[in-house]
């Protein structure tokens, strides 16, 4: 994988470059979240090839995946996308665990996913994992279902009619879980970037074109404005780009 600092022209490093450096999250205030996405597109900007994101990663965007989800607290994910990605927990290996562990946080973070219909199995395969997952809902979500994912999830209630992702935030924090990687999708992305609550976009450019009529890493409704991001770094790897930007 080689390197580029922000603004320099790039030179050769290690194949085993520490991710863990370039992707070092800064220190997170108790009852505050740093809130960071992580996404893979195409050149022609798909997030999605037949509605899944893996054939636009390689051997790199897994590690890049990896080591952000191990930096993370908890892992932040909409309904829709933990369904069709088939969620499981979080894969944390032994010696990560221990690393963890002497930084202040549980061996393995928690996905946590935000539903206000909470149209989700509780026999799906994420509710089945020793450590319990978080849904974030909201009051008007239907009671039968609140219950029978009450029994295999903590529910946190972030909103009256539909879930406040600021609600959402400030709950996870509430119980130590202030360094947030976003997952998806494009729905919760847009929401969260477009109300000001994204601090950082880490994104793989894959040397792929895909053509029209796919799902983009933001979706719904027009911002009044554009969002403003400062390159932080980009790594490359067998032509991906590895970019990490910035709220300014």
């Amino acid at each position: 994988m080689g390197q580029a600092a922000a603004g320099g022209h790039g030179e050769p490093a290690p194949d085993d470059v520490d991710l863990d450096a370039w992707y070092r999250l800064p220190p997170v205030a108790a009852g505050k979240a740093h809130v960071r996405s992580n996404f893979v597109s195409s050149l022609d900007g798909a997030a999605e090839v037949d509605g899944r994101s893996g054939a636009l990663g390689g051997s790199a965007d897994r590690r890049v995946f990896r080591t952000l989800r191990w930096l993370a607290d908890v892992v932040l994910v909409g309904a829709g996308t933990a369904v069709a990605e088939d969620y499981g927990p979080v894969i944390v290996p032994p010696q990560r665990r221990e690393q963890r562990l002497a930084a202040g946080q549980a061996p393995v973070p928690p996905v946590a996913v935000i539903s206000g219909s909470l149209r989700l199995d509780p026999s799906a395969r994420l509710f089945g994992a020793d450590v319990r997952p978080l849904v974030l809902t909201c009051r008007a979500a239907p009671a039968d279902r609140y219950r029978e994912l009450a029994a295999v999830a903590d529910m946190l209630v972030c909103g009256d009619e539909t879930v406040d992702p600021a609600a959402a935030l400030h709950a996870l924090a509430e119980r130590g879980l202030g360094r947030v990687l976003c997952e998806g999708g494009p729905s919760l992305h847009a929401a969260l970037a477009g109300a000001g609550l994204l601090d950082e976009l880490c994104l793989t450019l894959a040397p792929l074109l895909v053509g029209p009529d796919r799902i983009r890493i933001v979706g719904g409704h027009r911002w009044p404005m554009p969002v403003t991001m400062a390159l932080g770094h980009v790594l490359e790897e067998d032509g991906s780009l590895f970019l990490r930007y910035l709220r300014r």
